[in-house]
């Protein structure tokens, strides 16, 4: 079980350490097609810092497939809506591969404020 610090970190560098504990690139045997990552936990997840504007300007963008069902969200709206734990998830959700294992691997992430 490996344990990360989020406390005045930025929001990309907790999610790159997450995703490459849980991918499991960090082991000896490790091979692409099995999931071979640990339980990865992050703490203080509240405090985790932004740099610039981005509070304000990243945005999250969904499209449902419909005409017209292009939904946009800030960081703002998102973390009043969901919390940080929301918006690290997707970060590290969004850090994996596009496979099957994705979904696998995301489930062995815990956040904790």
């Amino acid at each position: 079980m490996i344990t990360i610090d989020a406390q005045d970190k930025t929001l990309g560098r907790v999610a790159s350490m997450a995703a490459h504990a849980l991918i499991g690139k960090h082991k000896t045997n490790f091979v692409k097609h099995m999931v071979m990552g640990e339980e990865v936990t992050i703490k203080n997840a509240s405090k985790i810092k932004l740099s610039g504007t981005k509070e304000r300007t990243k945005e999250y963008v969904r499209y449902s497939g419909y005409p017209g069902g292009q939904k946009i969200e800030t960081y703002a709206q998102l973390t009043a809506r969901r919390g940080q734990k929301e918006a690290i998830r997707r970060a590290v959700y969004r850090m994996l591969p596009k496979n099957t294992l994705q979904t696998k691997r995301i489930k062995l992430l815990t956040i904790e404020n």
